[in-house]
Parts: C-alpha cells; sequence; structure tokens
C-alpha cells in the first residue's frame, strides 16, 4: 500500500525515491560540555495567521496553505533521513477502491491484502508494527477503516501526511528540526498506545522511534546521583515484554517497571505520564525509577539530562507529561533482582448468576478489600463489564501461593457468607516473569472508544465507604443521559507503599492511591459529530463526574484520562503544575511538541477538529 501511494506522489514530483545520499554530520556527538544547550530558536518559522469568527489565531502550516514547504523541500528531507520518510495512508485503504489523500486518488484494493487487514486489525502486536497507526481508532476521524464495501470513502482523516521512519537519531533531529523551520505539526509515535489522540495529528509529520532496540544493562551505575546499583539503557522502542524477557534472560534474572501491557513503550510518552504497572507498589511508578535521559530538543540540540545535567528537564521528563519537552531516545532506569511471586484470579460474571443485585454485591465485596490489598503490597488489575467482574491478576511479588491465599481469604469469606458464587485460583511461580506471561494477556486493538478515568485514594476506599462507591460505578454503566456501552478497567496499586515522597513530577496525590479506573464509552460506527460531542459531554459531566463524587484525591493519570475536563492541569499534576509550564516554555516555548492537555499547551486548540493553532488575541 504504502509502496503504491509513494509511487504516485513521486509520479507527481512531490516524493524522491532514489536520492542521492548526503553525507549528513551526525551533531549527536558534540554535546556542549557546560551542559547548558544553546536554545536557540531564530531558524523558527512563525505561525500562520488565521482568523476565525474575528479571533485572530497562530497555526501550524498544512497542505494547501502557500507555507507549505514545496516538493523540493521534501525532497531534501528525504535525502537527509536516509530515503526513510514515506507518504502515510491509512491502514484500511487496501479494502476501498481508492484512497482520497492530499496528493490526489489513488487506486488502493487488494483484496488479498484487505483480507490480511481485516484479520490483524485487531492484533495488537501487528498495529504497533505500523508506521503511524493508532491502537485504537476514535481520534483518527475513522475516515478508512476496513470495509467489506470496497466503494466506501476512503481519506487521510487525522492521520499525519508522512512518516520518518527513523533507525538512527540523526533522523529525528531531522524531523524536529524539518518541523521546526516549516511549521509543520509534528507527532512523535513509537507504538501508538494512546486512548486520547496524541500519537495522531491532522497534517502532520510523524516521527516513528519504534525501530530502536538497543539495550545496555549496567551492573553498577556511574552516572549523576547516589544510585550505584544495577540499571539498563533502552532505546525508545523498547516494549514491556521484550525487557522483561531480555531481563529475565540475564544471570540473575532482572526486572524494571513496566506496564502491565506487553506492547506497551518504555521510552517516551509511558514514562513522561509516570508509568504504572506490576511493580508500581513496590517500586513506585516508573518515572521514579528513571536515573538518566538522552534526548533531542526543540531546538533540535542534543542533550543528556540527569540529577546534574539538566536537572530540569530530568525531572519534568519523568512524568510530566508527553511529548511536551524533547524526544526521548534512550532511558537509564534501575533494575531489580526478578523475585519469585503469586497470582491469582477471581471472576463473577452471568456463567456464576443472572442475578444483578448478587453481581453488584460480589463486586463491592471486592472493593471492600482494595485497601487491604495495596496495603501488602499487592498489585491488581481488574475490568468491570456489565455484570462481569474479571480480576485477572492479583500480583503478590516475593509471596507464596500461601500467602497469597491468606491474603485473598477475608475477602473470599465474605463472598461465601453472601453466597455470591464465583470462581477463583492462586497459582505460584519461581519468577514474576513467569507470572507475567501465564496470567497477563494480549490486549486488542482496532476499537473506538472515548476514555476518562479517575483515581481514587485510601481514604475513598475505606471499607465503610464502599457502597458509596458502588453507587458511583453504577452510575458509570446508567449514567443520567442514556449512552452506549460503557466499562471499566481497574489497577489497585499504591506508588507511596514504598516510595513516600515522589522521585519524579507525578501528582503528589499518588503517594495516597489505592484504586485507578479508566472509563470508556465504546463509540458506534458511522456516528457523527453531533453524536460524538454528546458522547465526550457524557463521559465528561455523568460519568466520570460519578466517580469525582467519591473521591476525595482531584487526581488523575495524565494518560489515561479526560483530556477535556476542567483543570486538567491540577489534577494531572497538582502543585507540581507551575514547574512543569516554566520548564515547557524554556525548552520548547514556540510549540514545536504538541500533545493535547499537557504543561503549555494553554491556548493551544483545534480549530474545526483539524487544524493546530494558538489562540493570538
Amino acid at each position: 500500500m504504502f509502496a503504491s501511494l509513494l509511487k504516485a506522489a513521486v509520479a507527481a514530483g512531490l516524493v524522491q525515491t532514489s536520492l542521492a545520499r548526503l553525507v549528513v554530520r551526525d551533531a549527536l556527538g558534540s554535546r556542549d560540555s557546560t551542559s547548558k544547550c544553546n536554545l536557540d530558536w531564530t531558524d523558527a518559522a512563525p505561525l500562520k495567521t488565521t482568523y476565525v469568527d474575528g479571533v485572530k489565531y497562530g497555526c501550524k502550516c498544512y497542505f494547501g496553505d502557500d507555507c507549505w514547504p514545496a516538493a523540493s523541500a521534501w525532497q531534501t528531507l528525504n535525502q537527509t533521513v536516509d530515503g526513510s520518510l514515506i507518504v502515510n495512508m491509512p491502514p484500511g485503504a487496501a479494502c476501498h477502491n481508492t484512497f482520497n489523500g492530499p496528493f490526489g486518488t489513488v487506486n488502493t484494493y487488494d483484496a488479498a491484502a484487505c483480507a490480511d487487514i481485516n484479520e490483524k486489525f485487531t492484533d495488537e502486536a501487528w498495529t504497533v508494527s505500523q508506521p503511524a497507526a493508532a491502537l485504537w481508532t476514535y481520534w483518527t476521524g475513522e475516515t478508512c477503516r476496513p470495509s467489506e464495501d470496497p466503494t466506501a470513502s476512503c481519506t487521510l482523516g487525522n492521520y499525519g501526511v508522512y512518516v520518518i521512519k527513523a533507525t538512527k537519531h540523526a533522523h529525528i533531529k531531522a524531523g524536529v528540526d524539518f518541523a521546526r523551520k516549516n511549521n509543520i505539526r509534528l507527532v512523535l509515535r513509537n507504538t501508538g498506545h494512546d486512548f486520547i489522540g496524541r500519537s495522531v495529528g491532522y497534517g502532520s509529520l510523524v516521527i516513528n522511534t519504534h525501530s530502536f532496540k538497543d539495550v545496555q544493562w549496567i551492573n553498577s551505575y556511574a552516572g549523576a546521583g547516589s544510585y550505584h546499583g544495577s540499571a539498563v539503557k533502552v532505546a525508545a522502542g523498547i516494549q514491556g515484554r521484550e525487557i522483561l524477557a531480555l531481563g529475565h534472560a540475564r544471570s540473575p534474572p532482572l526486572v524494571v517497571v513496566t506496564g502491565e501491557c506487553p506492547t506497551v513503550g518504555i521510552a517516551g510518552g509511558f514514562i513522561q505520564g509516570g508509568g504504572h504497572g506490576p511493580w508500581t507498589t513496590l517500586k513506585g511508578f516508573s518515572a521514579d525509577n528513571v536515573l538518566a535521559f538522552e534526548v533531542i530538543t526543540a531546538s533540535g540540540l542534543y542533550a543528556v539530562a540527569n540529577e546534574v545535567e539538566n536537572a530540569d528537564l530530568f525531572y519534568a521528563l519523568k512524568g510530566g507529561g508527553p511529548a511536551s519537552y524533547a524526544v526521548i531516545l534512550t532511558v537509564t532506569m534501575k533494575t531489580f533482582p526478578d523475585q519469585r511471586a503469586s497470582g491469582a484470579t477471581l471472576y463473577i460474571n452471568s456463567t456464576h448468576t443472572t442475578d444483578a443485585d448478587v453481581w453488584w454485591n460480589g463486586t463491592a465485596a471486592f472493593h471492600k478489600y482494595a485497601n487491604h490489598f495495596v496495603d501488602n503490597g499487592l498489585y491488581v488489575y481488574y475490568e468491570i463489564f456489565p455484570q462481569t467482574l474479571r480480576v485477572r491478576p492479583f500480583v503478590a511479588i516475593d509471596k507464596t501461593a500461601a500467602q497469597l491465599q491468606a491474603l485473598v481469604q477475608p475477602m473470599l469469606n465474605e463472598l461465601d457468607a453472601q453466597h455470591i458464587p464465583y470462581e477463583f485460583a492462586v497459582k505460584e511461580f519461581l519468577t514474576f516473569f513467569d507470572l507475567y506471561e501465564d496470567l497477563f494477556e494480549a490486549e486488542s486493538a482496532g476499537g473506538s472508544a472515548i476514555s476518562g478515568g479517575w483515581m481514587l485514594n485510601h481514604a475513598d476506599m475505606d471499607p465503610a465507604r464502599t457502597p458509596l462507591v458502588m453507587d458511583a460505578f453504577k452510575k458509570v454503566f446508567t449514567p443520567a443521559r442514556p449512552s452506549t456501552f460503557s466499562f471499566m478497567i481497574g489497577h489497585l496499586f499504591n506508588p507511596g507503599y514504598n516510595v513516600p515522597v515522589a522521585n519524579s513530577a507525578t501528582h503528589p496525590a499518588w503517594r495516597n492511591a489505592t484504586d485507578f479506573l479508566i472509563t470508556n464509552i465504546i463509540v458506534p460506527d458511522g456516528v457523527d459529530a453531533g453524536f460524538k460531542a454528546y458522547l465526550q459531554d457524557v463521559l465528561t459531566n455523568d460519568i466520570d463526574e460519578a466517580l469525582r463524587s467519591v473521591s476525595s484525591s482531584d487526581c488523575t493519570y495524565v494518560n489515561e484520562a479526560d483530556p477535556y475536563q476542567t483543570n486538567w492541569q491540577g489534577r494531572f499534576w497538582g502543585s507540581a503544575y507551575p514547574t512543569l509550564r516554566r520548564t515547557r516554555n524554556k525548552w520548547d516555548p514556540l510549540g514545536v511538541f504538541y500533545a493535547v492537555s499537557t504543561p503549555g499547551t494553554e491556548g493551544w486548540g483545534l480549530i474545526n477538529d483539524t487544524k493546530l493553532c494558538k489562540k493570538l488575541g
């Protein structure tokens, strides 16, 4: 598909495929020894002045604007990045007769390719491997999904126009420089594991960092700071399961704090959001365990950030918001010895009871012990669908199956006392990695949904308040205004269990957390803009408001929450926000990078849900 579109673009004189390779001096090796980066913005193109309803905006430059770079400029960029610039199209294009993109109409239908895409479209690993695909598709505009009707329309939607499939750090630098010098919207994309649209952007240039897979194990870290234990330096493209598998192969086996999902990238947006996973109760957020970064700044310079060198940038990158300060090339993190672990599963669903009251009573009994679980060092991942509670798994690191059984037994006794049917199993593993491989499941891709979420702290989850929490949960599934199908993904963890004071820019309230819930509304195919706006209003003002009403935390997670809620600044970062905004204004004052509802983006927004602009008057 990409080859055919690129061929068409070449024929139109827009991209050149056989270009003489330029010898590009790798500026990444010439770091300023004084550690004071020269943040020079004199080569940046100005925003494009635009008026909408008499209001003055400064906008990024888009295809069709007179400021859009000429074909020769894109050709030169392609040379600079060693031919890795490609013309983008949605993954579903092969199922449509034509793709109507910015460069014209291209014939794209391929029956065999379409069948393959339909088979793989919900496969998370396949989606991650694509140049610019989104794991969940709502924010792409849904303009070219795989279809059984080849005559259906296929357009670019909110996908980027071009993608740099970077294989060298110099390619990333070239993309950042090109975007800055030409006022192009820039999107950073590693895995596309993104619930709220930060990995896509209308009319953008995408830099794909997924190819960077270098890993360096460090027996004794000798960098800045007081830590001198074992560590690992990972490149931007390394994913959760990859690093856990590599660590498991060490002697003795090692682990890092990763997410629960196997395809989540470690460096980049995951750590810039904080990064929570099965080890978080014991070791804090992933961001709490970072020792150093190597980055490309918005001004196109290479920089190292650690406790001493560019310390403000180091702090901000550790949970201060994705795509906000610099492109992460590598991250160095603490490692820990892997340990024995035990896991358990609990299911209460329609195979056990069709009585909604019985099911809700079982769900309440589980949540009544939430504080008990995290106060004993557990991590628990669960899902709530209508009349389905699926807890998979309870994670008990450095505990035997008997110890985990004893911790869970009070809850099981309560279920038995209330005659609530359930299915429970507990299992012991030699290492956490063995547990991870057995009990954590691959997630699906290709769905269309909008997401929110909220954190409930220890006080909120006091057992005496369980009825209030359950009333809020019921409102999630039956909001004041009817919506479509909704569900929740829950996580019981407390980053403050062993890391009571944040070693990162994450919201201080997380140090007293118990339950973090992601709320979701499935968006039906083919709904119009008005209905989408209605669903967003239901999410913000009914579903998430129900959780906020029983919470005193005033805190949620930047990567898995509603970006359109009020006071996102305080709810994502609390007292850390003013520092983060100042840091953003220092390292990226022009908005070369952009991700919705991140520090310093006040005033920025989308006009007509497409063009990224900043209000100037």
